[in-house]
């Protein structure tokens, strides 16, 4: 029996629909049930439309059994079904760890995890740590990010419909406020995904991107869609921070 639920939450430029969960993990990567499991689960929560959007390299070897596994559940489920792959930006200039073959997928997930500096990526403590010593400006840190994440978006784009996991998360795991982007950055951004059409993810698990954010992009024009990221069945279309922003 599904549960009743609140399915929008209105205002900005439109109600956010509360029965789409755009991004998911299963048993193929770091998530821990099956694709069947998590359907189930979607369905109790009262969901419908799903994005499976396991992490995804050059190394993936399992996209064929994933995306056949997802094919399979659509004949078992009224839900609308998507298979993605969240990738990641591994260059200043938005190059992305993409998988070998991308013909099975609706769409990839940008995920931006590091900050692209000096030919190398630097990860939340060492961005902190250089931070800390000021050898890099928190303005510098926003204007990297901001740009690779946009590259990475154009990129993605070129090849299927692009969303974008967890927008600038980097910066609060490396101990700054997103108020580090300024208007100028906030702009840009947000030009990019009106112009590549990238979907904003608004990740529960994540806590991100922030309210403040959430609110600027969707003022701007841009579609953002709620995101579990859920690494588990049971957390799959269950919102406390959606509700807060």
């Amino acid at each position: 029996m599904v549960e009743e639920r609140e399915s929008v939450i209105a205002g900005g430029t439109g109600a956010l629909d509360l029965t789409v969960d755009a991004h998911v993990h299963t048993g193929f990567a770091s998530g821990r049930d099956a694709v069947g499991v998590v359907v189930s689960a979607a369905d109790r929560a009262g969901l419908s439309s799903l994005t499976f959007a396991d992490q995804a390299g050059p190394d993936t070897g399992w996209l064929t059994a994933y995306a056949a596994a997802v094919r399979r559940a659509r004949h078992r489920t009224e839900l609308t079904l998507r298979v993605a792959a969240e990738v990641e930006v591994v260059r200043g200039d938005g190059w992305l760890a993409l998988p070998p073959d991308l013909a099975q997928l609706d769409a990839l997930s940008v995920a931006v995890s590091h900050l692209p500096l000096g030919g190398g990526l630097l990860d939340a403590r060492e961005v902190r740590t250089r931070l800390e010593a000021g050898a890099i400006s928190p303005a510098e840190v926003a204007e990297r990010l901001v740009t690779a994440t946009v590259k990475g978006m154009e990129r993605a784009s070129r090849y299927v419909p692009a969303q974008l996991s967890r927008p600038l998360a980097l910066l609060a795991q490396a101990g700054l406020d997103d108020t580090a982007v300024g208007p100028e950055l906030i702009t840009v951004l947000a030009a990019a995904c009106r112009s590549t059409g990238t979907v904003v993810e608004i990740s529960e698990a994540w806590r991100s991107p922030s309210p403040r954010m959430v609110r600027t992009l969707r003022a701007a024009g841009v579609t953002v869609v709620p995101a579990s990221d859920a690494r588990y069945a049971a957390e799959v279309g269950r919102w406390q921070y959606l509700h807060r922003v």
